[in-house]
């Protein structure tokens, strides 16, 4: 069974190409790879299992370990870098097909890259999904077809619906944070940190 992949550009791309196949190897999909800072930049690896079950600290351990061997190989960015990794969350991100399909009928936000009428942000009731386009019902009452190629950002609107919908995902998360609080021991010489907010960090110097 093939796989969907979010769509990144630049070095988000490249770095999203390399550790792909790697993660997919170990039942992970691919979520969101987002680059951000300049000076130490933080790279935040967002995955999903593949087998639906919940995301807990010993996914994101395993994730970072593996992620950490890729891009040492890689190579992706030169100077000194911090790695997160982390489950999507309730509101999260939707980036793939499957994402928009899970939560038809639930509020989202959905921002364009080229005004659409006029607009680049609508928001409104998730109707419907393919690779080409997702429909949406605003706000405002008409319905939108927006062009999943024009899409910059998506993401989930937290709802009361949408929690009561996800509620054995929060209760998995919420153990996520708990353990990712604390500090991890440090290895080949890397101050590794195991941050809050579901995600693992690790600090990488050249």
């Amino acid at each position: 069974m093939t796989i969907e992949r979010p769509v990144h550009e630049g070095l988000e791309a490249r770095i999203a190409d390399a550790i792909a196949p790697s993660i997919e190897s170990m039942g992970y999909e691919l979520v969101r790879v987002q680059v951000s800072g300049k000076v130490k930049p933080v790279v935040q690896i967002m995955a999903d299992r593949a087998d639906g079950a919940l995301f807990t600290v010993r996914d994101c351990e395993a994730i970072s370990h593996q992620v950490s061997a890729v891009l040492d190989v890689d190579d992706p960015i030169k100077s000194e870098w911090n790695l997160e990794v982390s489950s999507p969350g309730i509101d999260r991100p939707l980036t793939r097909t499957k994402d928009y399909l899970r939560y038809l009928g639930h509020l989202a936000i959905v921002e364009m890259s080229i005004p659409v009428e006029g607009r680049r942000r609508f928001r409104g009731l998730l109707l419907g999904a393919d690779p080409a386009e997702i429909r949406i019902k605003t706000d405002e009452g008409p319905e939108a077809t927006l062009a999943r190629g024009n899409i910059r950002r998506a993401k989930l609107v937290l709802t009361d619906e949408l929690i009561a919908a996800t509620a054995g995902e929060v209760a998995g998360e919420e153990e996520v944070e708990e353990i990712a609080a604390k500090p991890s021991r440090p290895q080949r010489q890397k101050k590794s940190a195991m941050k809050a907010a579901a995600a693992a960090q690790q600090t990488k110097g050249h």
